[in-house]
């Protein structure tokens, strides 16, 4: 009668240990990039409202610009991992390489739009004439590094289906630093205001892409993988990621109606707006380290043909991500006071910006186990039931969200209006958790 009990924990013992050991450095590589906005947050927030105004706009843009194609490294750490838990090495590095050739041929073509059509997506946003030239600005310089950055994306793919989250955790710190010390150099020292801090940024970016290359490169060498691009692969991994494209898609079209009403409710919400939505990136970067966790390990259960582990490793992830969404709503609260001045002496924004942030605070539960069920289906490879429900939620996202300025409430009711949107995902993941139609065993799915 104390044998299952003992097991029970044994199981779970081992499972904490994966998840830690794969999740603490996780989260330093996911929020590279939400960090690099917050760092530019900051930093810019001193020049002035317009100008902050503008990096909101300009950096809701440009994180859609690249988390759209976010399948470069959710769906490769799937595939890699399965083919990890198969015993296939060899396989698994080249599936990486071709999400890497990926990744260079994407981001050519997103610059090529983006530079021309710059003022044009600004407008899109009703952005206000003083925040307009700074948001261009902002815009057309990042986007350069766009390429950098989807590589950055493949490559983690990559070493976080070999299991090795470490190496982009050392990779994003040099990465933040790199930025914060670029940013403050060029937009304070040479005096180049906001574009300084968009150069500073490509600068790190680029940094980061050469870091891994050289690390997936030499590995790829190890095992004798081929490096060339092959085009039968590209287009496969591009099939396979069409699915979380259209997930991807539309939680990026969730964030910038968010930002879009924002920017209509005056200078100061959309200010006080891009702060918010810094800090919920952050979180949710941090929650979505338990995930990464699990897209490794569950990919792994099935690749070796083990359903029972991907099972109760899935169950002690959706326990793991309500506890540290419990924990990170409170840090929100007890640390508002010392938070809001970081970012804006501005009266007006701050008195915005404290009650948006209390409904983050209320919301993390909810998020913690949408993020980790997200990464479970990912890990799976059930990406077109993942492309369904979000598109499920963007629907019912979107009537809420419009009718914030007609209403009334401003930028507190559009957060709540983004917390009844985390609640549409958590019923369509938990639902599809619990089918168990998810688990599919074998090097490929």
């Amino acid at each position: 009668m104390t044998q299952a009990p003992a097991t029970s924990r044994a199981h779970r013992s081992r499972h904490d240990r994966e998840i830690v050991s794969l999740a603490v450095p996780a989260f330093g590589a996911l929020v590279a990039e939400p960090l690099f906005v917050m760092a530019d947050s900051a930093i810019i927030g001193h020049l002035g409202t317009p100008q902050l105004a503008g990096l909101g706009v300009a950096a809701a843009l440009l994180m859609t610009a690249v988390s759209v194609f976010v399948f470069l490294a959710y769906a490769t750490t799937a595939a890699v991992a399965r083919r990890v838990g198969a015993g296939d090495l060899r396989a698994a590095l080249r599936q990486g390489m071709d999400g890497i050739w990926l990744a260079l041929l994407l981001g050519i073509a997103v610059v090529v739009v983006t530079l021309p059509s710059a003022p044009w997506w600004v407008a899109l946003f009703g952005t206000s004439e003083t925040a307009t030239p700074h948001a261009v600005t902002y815009l057309r310089i990042s986007s350069l590094g766009i390429p950098a950055m989807l590589i950055v994306l493949a490559a983690t793919g990559v070493l976080r289906g070999l299991q090795d989250t470490r190496t982009p955790l050392y990779v994003a710190i040099g990465g933040f630093t790199a930025n914060a010390v670029l940013n403050l150099a060029l937009v304070y020292g040479a005096g180049l205001g906001i574009a300084g801090s968009a150069w500073g940024t490509v600068a790190a970016q680029y940094g980061m892409a050469l870091a891994y290359l050289l690390v997936v490169v030499r590995g790829a060498r190890r095992h004798h993988a081929s490096l060339r691009p092959d085009a039968a692969g590209i287009r496969a991994s591009a099939h396979a990621g069409v699915p979380l494209l259209i997930r991807t898609l539309s939680l990026r079209a969730v964030l910038m109606i968010a930002t879009a009403v924002a920017a209509r409710l005056g200078d100061a919400d959309i200010a006080a707006h891009q702060i918010v939505l810094s800090l919920w990136s952050l979180l949710a970067f941090a929650l979505d380290a338990i995930a990464i966790a699990g897209q490794a390990i569950i990919g792994r259960y099935l690749g070796a043909g083990d359903a029972e582990g991907a099972r109760q490793v899935c169950r002690r992830m959706v326990q793991w991500g309500m506890a540290t969404g419990v924990a990170l709503g409170i840090l929100v609260i007890a640390a508002r006071p010392l938070f809001i001045p970081l970012f804006t002496s501005d009266q007006t924004v701050q008195d915005t910006l404290l009650p948006a942030l209390l409904v983050v605070a209320v919301s993390q539960p909810i998020a913690g186990v949408v993020f980790v069920l997200d990464g479970v289906l990912m890990g799976a490879g059930d990406g077109p039931y993942l492309a369904g429900a979000m598109v499920v939620t963007l629907a019912a996202f979107l009537p809420a969200a419009l009718l914030v300025p007609h209403l009334g409430g401003g930028l507190t009711a559009l957060w709540w209006a983004m917390t009844l949107m985390m609640t549409v995902r958590l019923i369509t993941l938990w639902w599809r958790a619990r089918s168990g139609r998810w688990i599919v065993t074998g090097a490929a799915r």
